[in-house]
């Protein structure tokens, strides 16, 4: 079965993943990886997360795909001799000059070529493997049929994967210097501000100050606003073309994002017959921008874009999650203020969607009886409800 690869900021989320079905989880360091902004892996946290991975048969892929400068190689490189040390899997690396270093080090740990390379062609992937590569991540600027056509001319010389799901970028895989021009926070070193999600108005040259509305509504315009991408429906034939990892996008993401997008990937690669309504009505109770399948179906077009605004509420809220469980109660902490006698849906590892009815009054772990709890309270509910449990309120759309 093609392995379900998932994102990880820290400790907390790499369980999370693993319990909602991930066969390998890729996370980064405080230095080297392209999300500076998640909270990313000491040393100490990365040896302890390869290790709950390895202990559950799972796969620890790290990041080392910032495109350094000179004087960053040494520290890279010993970074990459302690991460082999502590048995990862895998390296995951964009720059040339990094890849044949490390490969000078005879690793145990295989090297991975990042999406930040921007792989579009079997040439390339052949040309990484000849320089010691035995992965390669394929550009999410490919469509099914040039996918389709590489896997047929690589002939299984190398692995690929192919990201499923997450956030689009509306330049070449991060290949953006807006970043860099608006905010001082580089793209390419893990710092971007996301400046293509800010609100934009139009101003003409010889009309200073004069903003002109794009929009109708006079609102303005995400100007470079994609989509997220979902590529559900595509599974049975990306996975028909033999590509080896399907990869989840999201680091800075939360453990609600984790628990829908992956529970909703491991059902598909298990077979479970899932509609399209239905896979967009699963993703949708996580905050997005829309979905999109993105350049798969061979163009991106002016619906892959979220014109009049940045990101949805989602149709829930994260009500809860269970921290401690017991034979007939567990213990929640609490996301979002909830109130007695409230109605919650619950997403559980491996299990169907049901819902819940709160007690009247709420306990807290401390014995007191209260109407309603605020955030990071922690309650005990007189319900069996086990570990990596979500809680959420679904709600009412909007008149």
């Amino acid at each position: 079965m093609t392995e379900l690869m998932a994102p990880a900021g820290n400790l907390e989320k790499l369980r999370w993943a693993v319990a909602y079905g991930a066969d390998s989880v890729y996370f980064g360091l405080e230095f080297g990886s392209l999300r500076n902004f998640a909270d990313n892996f000491t040393l100490e946290n990365a040896e302890e997360g390869i290790r709950y991975l390895h202990t559950r048969g799972k796969k620890a892929y790290v990041t080392l795909n910032i495109y350094p400068f000179s004087d960053e190689y040494d520290r890279l490189i010993q970074t990459g001799c302690l991460l082999d040390d502590m048995q990862a899997d895998g390296l995951i690396v964009s720059d040339l000059g990094l890849l044949a270093a490390l490969k000078k080090k005879n690793l145990k740990a295989a090297l991975h070529i990042s999406t930040q390379a921007n792989t579009t062609s079997w040439q390339s992937a052949l040309a990484y493997k000849d320089l010691g590569a035995s992965r390669v991540n394929l550009a999410r600027e490919l469509s099914l049929r040039q996918i389709k056509e590489i896997q047929q001319n690589l002939n299984g010389h190398i692995e690929t994967e192919v990201f499923i799901h997450g956030a689009l970028c509306f330049s070449y895989s991060g290949r953006c210097a807006i970043s860099d021009y608006m905010t001082g926070f580089g793209a390419n070193r893990g710092q971007c501000k996301h400046p293509c999600r800010y609100l934009y108005y139009l101003v003409e040259e010889k009309r200073p100050g004069k903003y002109m509305p794009v929009l109708e509504d006079n609102r303005g315009l995400y100007f470079f606003n994609s989509k997220d991408l979902a590529l559900f429906e595509y599974i049975p034939a990306l996975t028909e073309a033999g590509i080896t990892a399907f990869k989840i996008e999201g680091r800075m993401k939360s453990i609600h994002y984790l628990a829908a997008t992956i529970s909703l990937y491991r059902r598909i690669l298990e077979g479970q017959s899932i509609s399209a309504q239905q896979a967009l009505a699963w993703l949708n109770r996580v905050p997005n921008r829309g979905y999109t399948s993105g350049f798969i179906k061979g163009a991106f077009l002016p619906q892959d874009y979220s014109w009049d605004k940045s990101v949805s509420a989602g149709t829930s809220r994260f009500a809860a999650n269970v921290i401690e469980s017991a034979a007939h109660s567990c213990t929640i902490r609490v996301r979002n203020t909830i109130r007695s006698g409230q109605k919650l849906e619950v997403l559980q590892p491996g299990k169907n969607l049901f819902e819940i009815t709160l007690p009247s009054p709420l306990q807290t772990t401390e014995g007191k009886t209260v109407d309603f709890a605020q955030s990071e309270s922690h309650l005990l509910l007189p319900i069996p409800l086990p570990d990596y449990t979500i809680l959420r309120q679904v709600l009412q759309p909007a008149d």
